[in-house]
């Protein structure tokens, strides 16, 4: 069994691979929406401004940024917030239940940003290395 020293020393380090993951996966909504990787059909005549191009526009400016661990804690924010805002008025209408309304990603993206905003970018961000250079 790991011991708590072993497990608060790498606390840090699994943050930044949950920000990395989470980022990443954030990151590919908003290339599905706006450069077609992968290739999703249904984003095929996106407008810019309707919700959910404004949501790709966020999944790709705030995935990258969560990717580079560069502002984490606004970036988070931002996406938290759209993702309670994508659950409440796509998903939840259809059904209560998130499993039954495909809202599960949303909601878990949801928490998962604003579990960073406390948290941070963890040791392997551009926050924290900007943060030792000051």
């Amino acid at each position: 069994m790991l011991s708590s020293e072993v497990l608060s020393a790498w606390s840090p380090r699994i943050l930044s691979i949950l920000r990395i993951m989470a980022g990443l996966l954030f990151l590919q909504h908003g290339t599905a929406k706006y450069l077609s990787v992968p290739v999703m059909p249904n984003f095929a005549n996106l407008q810019m401004m309707s919700p959910s191009g404004i949501a790709g526009v966020i999944e790709l400016v705030a995935g990258a940024l969560l990717v580079l661990g560069l502002f984490t804690r606004p970036a988070a924010f931002v996406g938290s917030g759209t993702m309670a805002v994508a659950y409440f008025m796509a998903h939840a209408p259809r059904n209560f239940y998130p499993i039954l309304n495909g809202g599960e990603l949303a909601a878990l993206f949801c928490f998962v940003f604003l579990y960073l905003i406390f948290a941070g970018g963890g040791s392997w961000s551009l926050d924290a290395l900007l943060r030792k250079k000051s």
